[in-house]
C-alpha cells in the first residue's frame, strides 16, 4: 500500500469513527483542503501539494512528549535577542484542540504559569462555526499570551486564535510550534517560534 493510499485509508477510518474534516485535518497534519480531497477523490484527480507529517512516535509516549515540550522551550529562549532569556512570569498558555494541548500542558506544568484551550472553528458543528476558548480552563482577558500547537498547516488556525485573543483583550505575544509548514517568521505581527520548518520542493 502507498503512503497516499494509507492517508486515505485512515482519512475514511476516522471519518467512519466520527471524526470531523476539521479534526482529520489535526489527526493527520494536513490542511483540510487536503482532507478533502482525500475523501472524495476521484481516479485522476491531482492530489493538492502538501505534506504528511507523522509524529506519533513521539506523541504517543509521555517522556519523548515531555521533552519534546521542554525543546520548544529552549527554542523559544534561543530565539531572544543575545543576552536576554525571555521570562514567561504572568503569561498564560493557550493549546490549540487538540493536539497542541498536551504540549502546552506540560510548558505551562514546568513554567508553573496559566493554561487555557482554544477550540478552532473548524472543530465547531455548529451552522456558523467561530472559534472558542475552553470554559474550564483559564481565561485570557488582559493577558499576555503564548499560543501553542504541533503544526502550522495553512496558518489559518493562526489568524484566528491571535484575532480571536485580541478581542478577548489578551496580548498575544508568540506561537510556538514543533513544524511550520508554511515558513512563517510571524503572524499578523505575532512572531512564529518553530522547532522545525518543512517545506515542499517541487
Amino acid at each position: 500500500m502507498s503512503s497516499l493510499d494509507e492517508l486515505i485509508a485512515k482519512a475514511r477510518h476516522l471519518l467512519s469513527e466520527g471524526h470531523s474534516p476539521g479534526q482529520i485535518a489535526d489527526e493527520l497534519s494536513l490542511s483540510q483542503e487536503t482532507v478533502t480531497w482525500l475523501l472524495t477523490q476521484k481516479k485522476g484527480d491531482a492530489a493538492p501539494k502538501d505534506v504528511s507529517i507523522d509524529w506519533t512516535v513521539v506523541s504517543g509516549n509521555a517522556l519523548l512528549l515531555d521533552d519534546v515540550a521542554r525543546l520548544m522551550l529552549d527554542r523559544y529562549h534561543c530565539g531572544a535577542p543575545t543576552g536576554e532569556r525571555p521570562t514567561l512570569d504572568g503569561v498564560a498558555i493557550v493549546g490549540i484542540a487538540l493536539s497542541g494541548v498536551p504540549l502546552a500542558t506540560l510548558i505551562a506544568a514546568s513554567e508553573q504559569a496559566r493554561f487555557a484551550i482554544y477550540h478552532p472553528a473548524k472543530h465547531s458543528s455548529a451552522e456558523n462555526p467561530t472559534g472558542s476558548l475552553s470554559g474550564n480552563f483559564a481565561g485570557v482577558a488582559n493577558e499576555r499570551c503564548i499560543v501553542i500547537d504541533d503544526v502550522i498547516t495553512s496558518g489559518k488556525t493562526m489568524h484566528e486564535v491571535v484575532a480571536y485573543l485580541r478581542r478577548q483583550k489578551a496580548t498575544p505575544v508568540a506561537i510556538w510550534v514543533l513544524f511550520d509548514k508554511r515558513g512563517l517568521n510571524e503572524v499578523d505581527g505575532v512572531p512564529v517560534y518553530s522547532v522545525f520548518k518543512v517545506s515542499r520542493i517541487d
